[in-house]
C-alpha cells in the first residue's frame, strides 16, 4: 500500500513539474513573439514615416521628420542604458529618469500621430513650432543622457585598462626578479674569496674538545699501546757506580784501557 502512495506522489510531482515547465515555455515564447511583433511594427512605422517625409513636403513631411528624430533618439538612449546598466549599478537613477522622459516622448509621439490625420493644414502649421520645441527638448535630454552614459563607460574602461597595465608591470617585474636572485653555480668563486682548505671546517664544540683532550698520565699517538716504563731502581749499597758511557768512551778502541790511578799505599 505504501508503495502505491509513493508512486502516486511521484506521478503528481512529475505532472506539476511538467505543467510548470510548459507555463514557463509558453510565457517565454509569448515574450519573444511580442518582442518580434513590436520590432516589426516599429520597422514598418519608421519606413512609412521616411516615405512620407520624402513624398509629402510641407507640414506632413515636417511631422514625419519630428517623429523620426524623436523615436531614433529615444531608442538609442534606451539601448545604451540597457547595455551599461548590468556593469554599472550606479545607473539605476539614470534608468528612472529615462522612464520619466519616455512618458513625455510617448505623449509627444501620440500628439504628432494625431496631427497626421488633421485635414486643416493651417492648424498643423500653427502647432508645428511648439511641437518642434518639445521634440528638441526631449531629444536633447535623451542625447545628453546617452552621451553621459557612453562617456562614463569609456572612462571606466580606461581606468580599468590603466589599473591592468600597472598590475602587469608589477607582475613582469616579479617574473624577471629571478635574474638577480639566481644562485651561483657550484665551482664558481666570488672574486676576493679563497676556497677553504682540506682541514677547514666547523670548530668543535666544547664537549667534543673535552672528549679529544687526553687525561693526565695517558699516552696518545704511537705511544698509546706501550706500557709505561717503571722508574729506575736505586743503586745497592757498596756497589761502584757505573760511569755513564759518553760519546768519548764509545769511540775508544778495545786495546786502549783506561789508566787506573796509582794506589798511594
Amino acid at each position: 500500500m505504501e508503495a502505491i502512495w509513493i508512486l502516486l506522489l511521484l506521478f503528481v510531482l512529475i505532472m506539476l513539474l511538467g505543467v510548470y515547465a510548459a507555463v514557463r515555455t509558453v510565457r517565454a515564447a509569448k515574450r519573444g513573439i511580442d518582442r518580434t511583433v513590436h520590432q516589426a511594427r516599429r520597422t514598418v512605422e519608421e519606413t512609412r514615416l521616411r516615405a512620407r517625409q520624402l513624398a509629402q513636403p510641407g507640414a506632413a513631411g515636417d511631422l514625419a521628420q519630428l517623429r523620426l528624430s524623436l523615436r531614433g533618439s529615444m531608442r538609442a538612449t534606451e539601448q545604451a542604458l540597457q547595455a551599461a546598466a548590468p556593469q554599472d549599478r550606479s545607473l539605476s537613477e539614470s534608468l528612472g529618469l529615462f522612464q520619466r522622459l519616455s512618458a513625455h516622448a510617448q505623449d509627444l509621439d501620440a500628439d504628432l500621430k494625431r496631427l497626421e490625420q488633421e485635414p486643416d493644414k493651417a492648424r498643423i502649421a500653427a502647432l508645428l513650432p511648439e511641437l518642434r520645441q518639445r521634440t528638441q527638448r526631449i531629444t536633447h535630454s535623451a542625447d545628453s543622457l546617452r552621451w553621459a552614459v557612453q562617456e562614463r563607460t569609456q572612462r571606466l574602461a580606461h581606468d580599468d585598462l590603466d589599473s591592468l597595465g600597472r598590475e602587469i608591470e608589477l607582475e613582469t617585474g616579479a617574473l624577471r626578479h629571478w635574474t638577480a636572485a639566481e644562485p651561483e653555480a657550484p665551482g664558481t668563486e666570488t672574486p676576493g674569496t679563497e676556497a677553504p682548505g682540506p682541514g677547514a671546517g666547523a670548530r668543535p664544540t666544547p664537549e667534543a674538545e673535552a672528549r679529544l683532550t687526553p687525561e693526565p698520565g695517558l699516552r696518545t699517538g704511537p705511544e698509546a699501546g706501550r706500557e709505561p716504563e717503571s722508574p729506575p731502581s736505586p743503586p745497592a749499597l757498596g756497589a761502584t757506580p757505573t760511569e755513564p758511557r759518553t760519546w768519548q768512551n764509545s769511540w775508544q778502541k778495545p786495546w786502549q784501557e783506561p789508566t787506573r790511578p796509582e794506589n798511594p799505599a
